[in-house]
Parts: C-alpha cells; structure tokens; sequence
C-alpha cells in the first residue's frame, strides 16, 4: 500500500511543479482527459477546460505539507492567485497514474475583494 500511496504523491507534486515552472505541456500529462476540478470560485469538467485557466491565472504554489492515504493525496499550500495569496487545501485523487479530481477549499474573499477593488 505506502508504494502506490509514494507514487501517487510524486505524481501530484510533479504536477504541482510543472504548473510553478509554467509547464503546462509536462503537467498535462499527470492528468486524466476528463479530470474534474471543484472548488469555491468554479467547478470545471475536462482537463482541457481546466487548463485553459490554469494557463490563463499562472497561478504559483508553495507546498507546506503532504498527506497520503492510498490514492488520496492532500496538500496544504499557499497559493497565489492574481498577486493575493491563499491558504489553501488541495484533494488530489489519483487513478490509472494520473489525477482524476482536485478538490479546492479556500476563503474566497480576498480573491472577490481583489477584484472588487
């Protein structure tokens, strides 16, 4: 089990570097084609949707802690967004050696206030 648990997160912080290198076409390939990301600003189906955005907010991470349970993998990262930095946790779920969903959970409003401004 700690192997696959090992792989799993390699996966998701290689993924997670190649988008602060801005290494969209290395970080496609950890992903699933029909990948889902749910989080409290959007809620997006199909990896080329999402990382239509992801290019788009050029968004930087700073990993603080990984945890692993099987093929679940939660991070706890600062990550910022539009120059407003975000305490946030990301639930990455892996399958067939790529990530299938990314659960987001933040405040958003810091980000609306940003942009209200």
């Amino acid at each position: 089990m700690w192997q696959w648990r090992r792989i799993s997160e390699g996966l998701v912080l290689s993924y997670v570097k190649a988008l602060n290198d801005e290494d969209f076409k290395v970080a496609r390939q950890h992903v699933s084609d029909h990948m889902i990301f749910d989080g409290p600003l959007a809620s997006i189906h199909g990896a080329d949707a999402i990382f239509a955005d992801l290019e788009r907010m050029r968004l930087k991470y700073d990993v603080m802690k990984v945890f692993a349970s099987g093929n679940d993998i939660c991070v706890f990262y600062d990550v910022t967004l539009s120059g407003v930095k975000l305490f946030t946790c990301g639930w990455y779920q892996v399958d067939d050696g790529k990530i299938r969903s990314l659960k987001v959970v933040f405040d958003p409003r810091p980000v609306l206030a940003a942009k209200a401004a």
